[in-house]
């Protein structure tokens, strides 16, 4: 009984200190995501501000795409116009590490579904993996990556992934692939994340109804259709980067949220160890009390 009480002490003690671990985890990325959401509603501010210039610059070849009613001889730039689909480019957003409970599993999961429905095989697409853990689990299965880029920070700046982020936009101007997705966990609140793909390449998601009227007229130099080659990658880079900082808050929160859990798990399981260990020890005093009784009354 004695070896029991000792064990059961023993498993308390180190479930207690796992507990003060998992604690400190948690509270770490709570910081992470508090900063990781301002980060993400500071770049919505630009990302607005950038869109609401784009929208207004190509409002009448948005409204000649949309509406079918294409000029001969206007240099519509390749970036709104759709192609006939031969491939499809991929960005598959997931975390570097562990310790983020189903962030990854739903990403990587939802993935190879779509992956699976959509394709027929490997050579319909290109995929591009964000994250240690998405670059392995892809590796592991036989699918070959176009690009990998592991151990982003917590707040990644556009610095850190503009490398693929232009290197995507390129791919897509070289017509290496003829579509290009984002896919990814989008933060909702520090409980819930949403698988998402979105849709990067061609620019698909302007409203021409959305431009702004000026009185004054727009002077472009050296051309507009100049200016368009630039801004139009430049904006899809910052839709593309837009996701990776989303996709990081998830996955602070995701830590948060898990570390949380397993903080909860070891406090019940401590509470279980200490009644276990309250039975033990009542069992061994009532045991002792018994074995005094028995000699008393056998010395009578």
């Amino acid at each position: 009984m004695g070896a029991s009480l000792n064990e059961i002490k023993q498993r308390i003690g180190s479930t207690k200190k796992t507990s003060q671990i998992t604690k400190a985890m948690q509270m770490v990325s709570a910081s992470k995501l508090t900063k990781s959401e301002s980060h993400s509603n500071n770049f919505q501010i630009y990302a607005h501000k950038v869109r609401e210039v784009v929208t207004h610059m190509t409002a009448q070849e948005l409204t000649d795409i949309y509406t079918n009613n294409v000029h001969d001889g206007v240099n519509y730039n390749s970036m709104l116009l759709a192609r006939p689909v031969k491939k499809t480019g991929y960005i598959v957003i997931t975390s570097d590490g562990g310790l983020v409970g189903g962030y990854n599993s739903s990403i990587l999961k939802q993935m190879m579904t779509m992956l699976e429905e959509d394709h027929e095989s490997q050579d319909d697409y290109v995929m591009i993996a964000i994250g240690g853990t998405g670059a392995d689990f892809f590796k592991a299965r036989g699918i070959n990556l176009a690009y990998e880029l592991r151990n982003l920070s917590d707040q990644p700046s556009f610095d850190e992934v503009r490398k693929i982020v232009t290197m995507a936009t390129t791919m897509y101007q070289n017509e290496v692939f003829d579509e290009l997705y984002v896919c990814y966990n989008h933060h909702i609140n520090s409980l819930t994340s949403q698988f998402r793909v979105e849709k990067m390449l061609p620019i698909t998601d302007l409203d021409p109804d959305e431009a702004e009227s000026y009185e004054q007229e727009y002077l472009f130099e050296p051309s507009k259709a100049a200016i368009l080659d630039q801004l139009l990658p430049q904006y899809a880079e910052s839709l593309i980067y837009g996701s990776i900082v989303d996709a990081k808050t998830a996955e602070h929160a995701a830590g948060m949220t898990a570390m949380k859990t397993a903080t909860d798990n070891a406090k019940n399981i401590i509470d279980d160890l200490t009644i276990s260990f309250n039975r033990a020890r009542q069992g061994a005093i009532t045991q002792e009390i018994t074995e005094i009784v028995a000699g008393a009354i056998a010395l009578e």
